[in-house]
Order: structure tokens, then C-alpha cells, then sequence
């Protein structure tokens, strides 16, 4: 027998068991989707899903990749991406209008000559979907080779409503070339750069340019892959729009809202991202006439007449915002040739805004006025809806939206801490009179780095403020992962600090606080070895490096309990915290009968 065709005869069978397989997966449309929540960092809403395609599931192609690669290779990548994007819009499980679905488009296809525009619209309007609720997400299986001509395609479904996103960056061919060429509206970082980023600096550092470079280009930034609830806090404490992972949904045919306990955290990370200074949106709030999508037009034009100082009106549905008519519109469109005769006794959903912004009442005002301030020139002044568990709550200006991040920015530089942007002592005086005057039990926690001195005279004041940064994102962490919502952490200056607590079992939290500082300051130390250490007093003391002292006071509050107080215990406490060799805490009770350090 001839070796050679010994060989060749198993690839060749294999290879026709694969074309047999594929085709039938085209003829019979023999693919489905699957639905992964993308959730909002601001207040815990799912935001939208992207839908992603799987074959049969016994096959071989069950896989994306298999599937797509293989289309890839033998010429029929246009015919299986039109057949998915169809799959995805056909089973869209948008809760309202809106959610976003976001459907992954390879950049191969855009150049595709069937790639006819006005497909996808037509898709769309079969299922009763906008293109306002679709995201074109473009995936670099392969890099873009005709930047100008891949603009001018997706310009035009931009002009439809459509938006796009720019899958991958940090990981594709050539994704920050796309992001620069093609202006997305998103941009999904890669789990490659989300990994374990709440112990990376480097990772840390490439986001925050990411997040920078949003910002001034007003692109809202979605983290991928998130699986631990530390990833979650750091990304949501550097800023990051939006997240997707398992940690927050799988991709499932009919996935489950988000959990109440899963927004709460979502949202407890937020308040202590902001320091407790930010507003968000609801705060804002103002009332506002309201119209039935059924409306005559004339009606809303003669209150238009009647309240000369109303600049819009929101147009409802059984108490759901569903549309907005600024005054000036609907006067531009009245006083049109003909516009008159053609309106005048016409409903308003024929000439309302169907697609104004719309958001939560918990919604971070930053944020709110990021969206606003990313629209279109036409409706840059539109007002803002805002909605209370997707009921009308009332609008929020534009001028009124600036000016509250104005003060609220003016308000934290006023008594934030510089280095690390902890609220400072103000802020900490504030809290505790408070927590005080509620007489309910709560726990301070004072941080202390010992041989902070020697560490900043040997590695130098940069690294010195390094690791100021490094203690405070430690402390927040902790307060993330076992606090609890009204927890607190500030910044008493140089290397103190002050977390407040109303967990009832406060020592793991001062546990979590010693473990995270222990596991990740080896880093700060670039490798050196020392035979001893110098303390403020120039005395030599054999230590591993620097190390953390806490005082633990809790404050039962069964009694009159004044600062005073607090101090002088935790002042105690840290005299018998620094004589310990190494990271430890020491606790007290104060505030209960009988209770003595």
C-alpha cells in the first residue's frame, strides 16, 4: 500500500466529514445565541446584552471560534455572520427600549461585497427592534487593512442609529489604531488586561490611560471577563462605564437580572469610589409636565403658548417616559411649510423625540453628564428623564447637571486628601459626629505603616507615596469585600488613616485589612535585602520591612461616647500595636458598662 495516500486518505475523510457538517449548519440555520448581561458601574442596571453565537451542541463547531474560523477558510464568513446576526436579533430578550444589544460583527465582513446596507434594518424591523437599541461590535479575528473605506461603511450605519464598539483593545491586531481611526462609542477592554487587576500595577496604570482617553473622547469603556468581586471594586473605582463576566451574568439563552444583592454591591463600590461627595442624578430632580403618547399636538403646543418658561415635556405610557418634545422642536416643526396643517391635529408620538436620554435615578450625575454631553449638536440641550425603578421621576437640566459636578469637584478639592483622594479630615469629623449622634454601634479603625521613615529615606519619596497609594487602595478593598454600605475610609494624612465600619464583627475586617497589606508590600522593596531597619529615632531594629498597625475601637454607644474618647483609646492601642513586632491589630470597647482596654 502506498504510505502517501495511507495518509492522505484519513485528512481527506475528516475534511469532508467537516465541509458536510458546516453546510448543513447553513442550510438548516442550525445555529442559536446565547445572552451575556453587560451591567452598569453606576447603579447595578443591566445595560444591555451581547449575544453570542454557538453551533449545534453536539458538533464540532459548537464553538464560536471553530465555527467562525472555519467559515474564515472557506469562503462562507458573510453568509454564517448574516445568519448570526439574524439568530441575535430574532431571540433579543431587551427588557425596554432602552437596552442595548450588542452584536459581534467580524472585521472581514465589512469589506464583503454582500455586505449590503439596509439588512440588518430590515432584520430589525421583522422583530420590532431600532437600531438605536443595536451595537455593532467589531472583533479583529483579523486586522483592519482600509481604515477610510471601513469609516465610510460604518458611518452609514451610524447615521441609522446604529452604534459601534470596538471589541478586544488591549489584546486584537490592531485595536487602538481602531479605536483612533474609527471613533467607537465603546470600547471593550480585554480580560487579558481585567485579570487580577486589583493586584497588577502595570495593568492598573494601562487602564487609568484608557479610562483618560475615554473621557476626553466620550467613550464609555466595558470591562470584560470580570470574575472576582476585587476586580469588580477596582474597576469600579477607577472609573470603568460598564462591566461583563461571569461574576455578573453568563451567556445564557435567558440569563436573570442582575440580583438586588449583586446591585447593592455594585453600589456600595460606587459610594466608596466617590468618597461620599458624589451626587447622583436623582438628587437632581425637577418636576415636569408630562403627556400621553396619544396627545393631540395642539394640546401640548397651547401649553407650550400658555407656560412660556417650559423648555420641554415628557411624553408617557401608563407613567413610563417613552419620549420627549422640546418647545423649540415642535415650534421648528409647526411653523415648517405646511407643518401647521399637517401636525397640528396629529398625535405627539409622531413628532417627540422617541430616543431621548433616559436614566436612573442612582445614576452618577459624572456619568449622566458624559452621556448628555455626547450627543449630537441637535439635542446636546435636551433634557435629562430621570426614572425611579423605570417609573417617571422628572428631568435634570444640562445647566443644572454642570453646575452640581462643579461644586461637587470644588467641594471634594476642597478637603480631599491630594495624594490619595480620601476624604480628609473634614470629611472624617463629619462622619463620626454623625455616626455619634445616631448612637448606634459602629467601629473606627486608625491604620498606621510603621517604619514608614526608613521605608521613604531608603526607596525614596516617590515610592514612599506608592505605597501611601498602595495602603489606601488595601483599606478600601477590605471595606469592599466585608464592610458594608455606610462603611467609610479617609486619609488622616502622611500614613494614617481611618476606616469606619457597622459591621457587627469588625476584627475579620481588620484581618482582611493585615492579609491584603502582607500579601502585596514585598513588591514595594524591588528585591533589596537589609540587615536591619532604623526607626525615628535612629535605633537599629531587626524587621522585615514596613508593617501595619490598627486600632480597633468599638463604640457600642450604650453610653455617652465623645472623639475624645475614641482618640485616647485608639492612641493606647497604637502604643501596644507599634511594640509588636510585625502587622497586627489590637481591639476596645467603649461606650458598654464595664468595658477596659
Amino acid at each position: 500500500m502506498n504510505p502517501e495516500r495511507h495518509i492522505r486518505e484519513p485528512n481527506s475523510s475528516i475534511s469532508e466529514k467537516l465541509s458536510t457538517e458546516f453546510r448543513r449548519i447553513i442550510e438548516q440555520h442550525a445555529i442559536y445565541c446565547v445572552y451575556q448581561p453587560i451591567v452598569s458601574l453606576q447603579d447595578g442596571a443591566v445595560y444591555g446584552y451581547e449575544a453570542l453565537t454557538r453551533g449545534p451542541r453536539n458538533s464540532i463547531f459548537h464553538s464560536p471560534m471553530e465555527l467562525f474560523k472555519y467559515a474564515e477558510k472557506t469562503g462562507t464568513l458573510y453568509a454564517l455572520d448574516k445568519m448570526a446576526r439574524e439568530k441575535a436579533i430574532q431571540g433579543s430578550i431587551l427588557d425596554h427600549d432602552q437596552q442595548l444589544l450588542f452584536i459581534n460583527i467580524s472585521s472581514e465582513v465589512i469589506y464583503d461585497p454582500q455586505f449590503i446596507p439596509g439588512k440588518t434594518l430590515e432584520i430589525l424591523q421583522k422583530y420590532g427592534l431600532d437600531p438605536r437599541n443595536v451595537v455593532f461590535e467589531i472583533t479583529e479575528r483579523s486586522s483592519i487593512e482600509d481604515f477610510a473605506l471601513a469609516k465610510k461603511i460604518l458611518e452609514h450605519y451610524r447615521k441609522q442609529g446604529y452604534r459601534i464598539a470596538i471589541d478586544d483593545a488591549g489584546a486584537g491586531y490592531s485595536s487602538l489604531q481602531a479605536i483612533a481611526e474609527l471613533h467607537p462609542d465603546f470600547v471593550k477592554i480585554d480580560r487579558s488586561l481585567i485579570q487580577d487587576i486589583h493586584t497588577n500595577k502595570i495593568k492598573e496604570y494601562i487602564l487609568e490611560t484608557f479610562v483618560t482617553f475615554a473621557q476626553k473622547m466620550n467613550i464609555q469603556l466595558i470591562a470584560e471577563g470580570i470574575e472576582h468581586r476585587d476586580e469588580l471594586t477596582k474597576l469600579t473605582r477607577m472609573g470603568i462605564h460598564y462591566a461583563q463576566g461571569y461574576l455578573l451574568g453568563k451567556p445564557e439563552l435567558h440569563p436573570a437580572s442582575i440580583s438586588e444583592d449583586q446591585r447593592g454591591l455594585i453600589l456600595e463600590y460606587r459610594k466608596l469610589h466617590s468618597g461620599g461627595t458624589s451626587w447622583s442624578i436623582g438628587d437632581l430632580v425637577t418636576p415636569i409636565q408630562m403627556f400621553d403618547r396619544k396627545a393631540i399636538i395642539s394640546e401640548v403646543a397651547n401649553y407650550f403658548k400658555i407656560n412660556v418658561d417650559a423648555v420641554g415635556a415628557v411624553i408617557v405610557s401608563d407613567d413610563v417616559p417613552v419620549g420627549l418634545i422640546m418647545r423649540e422642536h415642535l415650534f421648528r416643526q409647526l411653523s415648517a411649510q405646511y407643518g401647521f396643517s399637517l401636525f397640528w391635529n396629529r398625535t405627539i408620538d409622531h413628532v417627540m423625540d422617541e430616543f431621548p436620554l433616559i436614566v436612573d435615578e442612582q445614576m452618577a450625575v459624572e456619568l449622566v453628564s458624559q452621556m448628555a454631553t455626547s450627543r449630537s449638536i441637535q439635542n446636546l440641550y435636551d433634557l435629562v428623564i430621570i426614572t425611579s425603578s423605570n417609573k417617571m421621576a422628572g428631568v435634570a437640566s444640562i445647566r443644572t447637571i454642570l453646575e452640581s459636578i462643579t461644586n461637587v469637584r470644588m467641594e471634594t478639592a476642597r478637603v480631599a486628601n491630594p495624594l490619595t483622594g480620601l476624604p480628609g479630615n473634614l470629611q472624617i469629623n463629619r462622619d463620626l459626629h454623625k455616626r455619634l449622634k445616631e448612637q448606634k454601634t459602629f467601629s473606627v479603625i486608625y491604620a498606621d505603616l510603621d517604619y514608614f521613615k526608613w521605608y521613604n529615606d531608603r526607596f525614596g519619596f516617590q515610592k514612599g507615596d506608592q505605597l501611601i497609594q498602595f495602603t489606601a487602595d488595601i483599606l478600601q478593598q477590605a471595606i469592599a469585600v466585608c464592610g458594608s454600605l455606610y462603611d467609610f475610609v479617609g486619609h488622616v494624612g502622611g500614613d494614617d488613616f481611618i476606616a469606619i465600619s457597622m459591621i457587627p464583627n469588625p476584627e475579620l475586617l481588620c484581618q482582611e485589612m493585615i492579609r491584603r497589606f502582607e500579601q502585596g508590600v514585598h513588591r514595594f522593596y524591588g528585591g533589596e535585602d537589609w540587615d536591619y531597619i532604623e526607626d525615628r529615632s535612629g535605633n537599629r531594629i531587626q524587621s522585615e520591612g514596613v508593617t501595619l498597625s490598627l486600632s480597633l475601637v468599638v463604640c457600642q454607644c450604650e453610653s455617652p461616647v465623645s472623639l475624645e474618647q475614641i482618640s485616647y483609646a485608639s492612641a493606647i492601642l497604637k502604643k501596644k500595636a507599634k511594640a509588636y513586632n510585625g502587622s497586627v491589630y489590637f481591639s476596645h470597647h467603649i461606650g458598654a458598662a464595664g468595658a477596659a482596654i
